[in-house]
């Protein structure tokens, strides 16, 4: 078990930190001074620091990062955090993709720092781990619990937590279970915009890697990207869709078969960044040049996104602040507990974008027999 503690408390309280215009001491960082790095309103810089929900992503990350710079620590929040007991959120993880999983962390460290949230990390991986890990966490008197992929899909663990009421919220599930919160991005329309963008580059023969089965996300990308074939009549042939594991490991062994077809794709889509990439590293090896002989697409935009050559374009899955609206619902939900009250489990659907990179291309023109048009 590995327990992070956040260095920067913001309010536990439900009224939260006022605007203010002047500090208590001469050179300590005022909201003001945070309002004027992150480029806003100091009422505004309020609302983030009370974890409002309406408030956009975009400006609640440069407020953070305001906060972060500064080292601001408002003084009204600092007096009752004297007494106030820290919120411990656990953290259960198995996913194979390290630069998904840094994301995560980094989102989840973010607003750790601002709500004096002590997190709580466990691996999960590895047969009925998951189990015991979260046995632990329970008995250990967490406050909250935080699943992402592929752990939010599974029934018996959020089953398990709810059954010891404990708050919790899934990440980047398909279907949610409607007894905990939930943060996700439309992953249907994700993978058919994906779909549509390449077929309107000229491809008609698309490639497309499937995520791992047991993730209820891999089958909405999977019908995504078969809506988008379907309606925009390109190759529909089974042979294209290849099951992959979310691994770099699958993907290699996913892109062998696919461009060892006798007719291969010009383009394949993979449904993350780790299988793109392994696509990416056999159409090398096979002597194909990306984009001029293939077209590479995932999904995440994880940092090996741009790390490999060419960069991947991708679907840009806002992992980090996916992380941290998971933590504002988990820390809403358990002050409201705490009071007294009640708060139903949130549910939000983030907006996802199309990045476009250095690995996408119109095919290329491949010469017609003599004859055919009157063309060599």
């Amino acid at each position: 078990m590995t327990k992070i503690q956040a260095k920067a408390p913001s309010t536990p309280g439900e009224a939260g930190p006022q605007p203010s215009r002047r500090s208590e001491k001469p050179g300590v960082p005022t909201m003001s001074d945070v309002a004027k790095l992150a480029g806003v309103s100091p009422m505004t810089v309020s609302r983030v620091m009370n974890g409002d929900p309406n408030v956009r992503p975009a400006t609640r990350r440069k407020v953070d990062e305001a906060v972060a710079a500064l080292n601001y620590v408002p003084n009204q929040a600092a007096r009752r955090l004297a007494g106030a007991r820290a919120i411990r959120i656990g953290f259960l993880y198995s996913n194979p993709s390290a630069g998904y999983l840094s994301e995560f962390l980094v989102g989840l460290l973010n607003q750790a720092s601002i709500h004096n949230v002590q997190l709580v990390v466990e691996n999960c991986e590895g047969g009925q781990a998951w189990e015991a890990q979260t046995r632990r966490l329970i008995d250990n008197g967490v406050d909250g619990i935080i699943l992402p992929p592929p752990l939010c899909d599974m029934r018996e663990l959020i089953e398990m937590i709810a059954l010891a009421d404990v708050p919790s919220v899934t990440v980047a599930c398909g279907q949610p279970d409607p007894r905990v919160g939930a943060v996700s991005i439309d992953d249907y329309h994700a993978a058919y915009e994906m779909t549509s963008h390449l077929i309107s580059l000229g491809h008609h023969r698309i490639g497309f890697i499937i995520g791992h089965p047991n993730q209820t996300a891999s089958a909405r990308r999977l019908d995504g990207y078969k809506a988008a074939i379907a309606e925009k009549g390109a190759d529909a042939a089974p042979e294209l869709m290849v099951q992959g594991m979310f691994t770099y490991r699958s993907g290699l062994d996913a892109a062998e078969s696919l461009l060892g077809l006798e007719q291969r794709p010009t383009a394949i889509f993979a449904s993350n960044d780790d299988m793109a990439a392994a696509t990416v590293a056999i159409a090398h090896r096979l002597g194909l040049d990306v984009p001029g002989d293939l077209t590479v697409a995932g999904f995440d935009d994880t940092a090996l996104a741009t790390t490999i050559w060419p960069e991947l374009t991708t679907v840009r899955q806002p992992i980090a602040q996916m992380a941290e609206t998971a933590v504002q619902f988990l820390v809403r939900q358990i002050r409201a507990q705490r009071d007294g009250t009640i708060q139903e489990p949130e549910h939000i659907v983030m907006d996802f974008s199309l990045i476009r990179r250095q690995s996408d291309a119109a095919p290329r023109r491949r010469p017609k027999l003599a004859g055919k048009s009157g063309e060599a």
